[in-house]
């Protein structure tokens, strides 16, 4: 069946769960809520060693900058009363968010750009249809998430299908995107705003009753743009699939997940990858509490080009690096980013391993005190190179200074290994610094019912 008649079948199905919507809340009292809401964060961030674009860079990489991010957000909601539960909820929601980030002082005055500009509409029986830009976020958000730690952040333009209800969630979403509205030459996407060409997933959540045990499921059918444009354009098509589970009790929570990759890349080449993690949480008092956990990505075990010295060019027949997609990536890998945020030299993929251990305390009100460590290393052996690529220690804190204003700040240190200077040009004599204060500020400037 021709991608064209899939998506026009199931826009003619939301048209349709739409019009059955409308005709449920005809008869029943509603209600309008407009809001204004204004988003700001700035983060001042200095580092001593890190990434490095050449190495003729490498002994000069210390740097200092200031990003900043503003966002106008406009929300609609048309409320309906349910006679039968006497509680008022939305049919009808609307979402604007505009946004500019940048960094301070930036030739062009940074990127202005429509973060999310959405449309919902939920029946009674907890069916809804939300189509337009708009965040996704599943789960522990490892695998599609807002990416939030981002001045940019990941929102996609997609429609969305689903229901919700009795512990049941299950969401279908369906993207195809284009540079432009071409006549001709409209089916070769690239550079666009979105980094895929054509995206399917589908999510099932639940919720098990009188367990506070949630568990859910996950596949993607991910659509890239492969061969050069009017010579051997084509469709690559890779898949994700797994779970993700979590047990929550009254001071100790264990959650799990478990994913695995297939398909081909862009270039055709087979994907073979996967990972697993685990994490643990405790916390025997309001004032304090400790978690730990592992996370495996598997990864290559050759180099897709030659590292420097090497002579030719070697071809993966499989790739084994698994690639997190559309994660909030920042929460997992350490803070310092270093891993699925930049790559590695020459793009290659050895995989990670992550043990951390950390703790917090809250002395006072509006007040969080974070520690953490990271022991990272390779998840694949090379020859000559050990596989520990170094160690991370971190420190940050928060503070409530309203409910409309936060300040955070950390510092983290890392010391790495000769295998972390070779693959991610970070030197400095491996001994990585980073800093960085962050001020938030969310208010609701306005809202409205009638």
């Amino acid at each position: 069946m021709k991608p064209s008649v899939v998506y026009l079948r199931i826009l003619a199905t939301a048209g349709l769960l739409l019009l059955a919507t409308a005709a449920n809340c005809q008869n029943e009292e509603k209600k309008n809520l407009f809001s204004l809401d204004l988003h700001m964060m700035t983060r001042g961030e200095i580092r001593d060693g890190g990434v490095v674009s050449s190495e003729e860079e490498a002994g000069d990489d210390k740097s200092s900058f200031v990003l900043g991010r503003e966002r106008l957000i406009v929300g609609y909601e048309n409320l309906r009363l349910n006679k039968d539960s006497l509680a008022t909820t939305p049919w009808l929601q609307m979402s604007l968010n505009v946004q500019h980030q940048g960094v301070w002082g930036q030739s062009g005055k940074g990127v202005f750009n429509v973060h999310e500009g959405w449309a919902r509409l939920t029946a009674n029986n907890g069916l809804f249809a939300q189509v337009g830009r708009q965040v996704l976020a599943y789960d522990d958000e490892r695998i599609i998430g807002p990416n939030d730690w981002s001045m940019a952040g990941i929102s996609h333009d997609a429609l969305k299908l689903g229901y919700e209800g009795h512990g049941h969630k299950a969401h279908a979403i369906f993207s195809y995107n284009q540079n432009a509205e071409n006549m001709n030459g409209g089916t070769y996407y690239m550079n666009g705003a979105q980094p895929y060409k054509t995206m399917q997933t589908v999510w099932y959540h639940y919720d098990i009753p009188k367990i506070p045990l949630g568990a859910s499921l996950l596949f993607m059918n991910i659509g890239m743009q492969g061969g050069e444009k009017g010579e051997d354009e084509r469709t690559e098509w890779q898949q994700l699939i797994g779970g993700y589970v979590k047990y929550t009790d009254k001071i100790w929570s264990l959650e799990g997940s478990y994913y695995r990759q297939m398909g081909n890349d862009e270039g055709g080449t087979k994907i073979k990858a996967w990972m697993a993690s685990v994490r643990g949480q405790v916390s025997p008092s309001r004032y304090f509490g400790f978690e730990a956990g592992y996370d495996y990505l598997s990864g290559d075990e050759k180099f897709a080009v030659p590292a420097k010295g090497d002579i030719g060019l070697i071809k993966h027949d499989v790739i084994k690096g698994f690639n997190p997609v559309y994660g909030s990536h920042h929460k997992f890998y350490g803070a310092m980013d270093f891993f699925y945020v930049s790559t590695y030299v020459n793009g290659f993929t050895p995989g990670l391993q992550n043990a951390f251990v950390g703790a917090y305390a809250k002395p006072v009100k509006g007040l969080k005190i974070g520690v953490g460590y990271h022991y990272l290393a390779m998840s694949t052996k090379l020859i000559d190179m050990d596989k520990k690529l170094g160690h991370e220690f971190e420190l940050s804190a928060s503070y409530q200074i309203i409910k409309e204003v936060n300040v955070s700040a950390g510092f983290s240190y890392m010391t790495g290994t000769d295998t972390m200077e070779r693959l991610k040009r970070a030197s400095n004599d491996g001994n990585l610094k980073w800093g960085w204060i962050s001020l938030n500020i969310t208010p609701r400037i306005f809202s409205v019912k009638w």
